[in-house]
């Protein structure tokens, strides 16, 4: 079933942005994006434990369809597919980070760990 295109009407300005960010994984495609560069599918794949294929899919394509990512594919056998963040999608990262800072703190706060990543020293401490 496809979802409705995102115009709202929305409430006020955080409404709009977080139906742009809505979903578990687009938090975290962004922030691996914005770590990394430029990512193949199977490497954001891998950079986020426990996304499945469908919704990796499903995001990536909304975040395309939402002018964040820039898909490029090179005329390659097999076809080569890369991810980066687009200008839009930076300046949504950019404006994400105070949320992280927050976040990190209530880690602190609730003696939380993060999960095991592979990347753990790029990892925010708390």
């Amino acid at each position: 079933m496809a979802k409705a295109p995102r115009n709202g009407p929305y409430i006020c300005g955080i409404d709009a942005a977080l139906d742009v960010v809505s979903g578990k994984w687009k938090g975290l495609i962004l922030w691996e994006l914005d770590e990394h560069g430029v990512r193949r599918f199977a490497e954001l794949r891998r950079g986020l434990p426990g996304v499945s294929e469908k919704m990796l899919t499903q995001h990536l394509r909304e975040m395309e369809a939402d002018g964040l990512v820039h898909r490029r594919v090179h005329a390659e056998v097999p076809p080569r597919v890369e991810y980066t963040l687009t200008e839009h999608g930076r300046t949504l990262n950019a404006a994400l980070a105070p949320l992280g800072a927050w976040g990190v703190d209530r880690l602190r706060r609730e003696r939380s760990e993060l999960v095991e990543h592979r990347d753990a020293d790029a990892l925010p401490r708390p």
